[in-house]
């Protein structure tokens, strides 16, 4: 049900994955209007069906309410943790656990089709939100239950589906600068250099959050963090 991009690491890039989970997501998806499912989505059980009379007009709006930052509940069916226990494992033993909400950012959502009961949509929204949520909660919003259809991500930050390969046939190989471009940087003189590649503690660089460390040749060299008094390697990627 749910296709498009994943962005994989090989070998050492798999090392800076974690700091591309700030990146936001844009997806697009169908949601069906009047019916709602133990999941959120069409791989669930139908619990409750109603009657759907909304108006385009009425699910613009209702859409519009929830872009920004809003507060979001995981679904039940999902891989949060609560209490060291995942929700989806919860609620296959037939045990009802909530997760607390959690701030997710919602930047845009559009709509792009709406026939009778179905809409297709396009949402821009940070890591960590589901959209399968978004879809319910507009059902609830308009007194008749959502669930979502169909979803396909087709951006993660900067990477987007169209330039992306099958899982059979990936291409070549992405520079894995590119995991971390979005970060600032810092040139290093040559004996600095030497010395980073040895994950040597440095002076700090005044920078807030991790921050790319450069050869005086423009090569990366490792990812620091300043800590107070002192900048310390996240990840050391140059061979010494």
């Amino acid at each position: 049900m749910a296709t498009g991009l994943l962005v994989l690491g090989v070998g050492r890039a798999t090392r800076l994955l974690r700091f591309m989970a700030d990146f936001s997501k844009v997806y697009e998806g169908t949601g069906m209007l009047g019916i709602e499912t133990t999941t959120l989505d069409a791989e669930g059980e139908v619990v409750a069906q109603r009657p759907v009379t909304v108006e385009e007009p009425e699910l613009l709006s209702a859409m519009e309410t929830f872009v920004g930052d809003i507060e979001q509940v995981p679904p039940a069916y999902s891989a949060v943790k609560v209490g060291g226990e995942k929700l989806y494992r919860a609620a296959r033993a037939g045990r009802q656990v909530e997760a607390p909400a959690r701030r997710v950012k919602v930047s845009a959502f559009e709509l792009l089709v709406f026939e009778s009961s179905a809409f297709g949509f396009r949402v821009r929204c940070s890591g960590g939100t589901y959209v399968r949520s978004l879809v319910a909660d507009i059902g609830t919003k308009l007194l008749c239950g959502a669930h979502l259809v169909a979803l396909r991500r087709t951006a993660i930050g900067p990477f987007q589906v169209a330039d992306a390969g099958s899982p059979d046939d990936p291409g070549p190989l992405l520079p894995l600068e590119l995991a971390v471009a979005h970060l600032p940087d810092l040139s290093l003189t040559a004996e600095e250099a030497i010395a980073a590649t040895h994950g040597t503690i440095l002076g700090p660089a005044g920078i807030s959050g991790p921050y790319r460390v450069l050869a005086p040749d423009g090569r990366l060299i490792a990812i620091y963090l300043d800590q107070g008094s002192k900048a310390t390697p996240e990840v050391v990627l140059s061979p010494s």
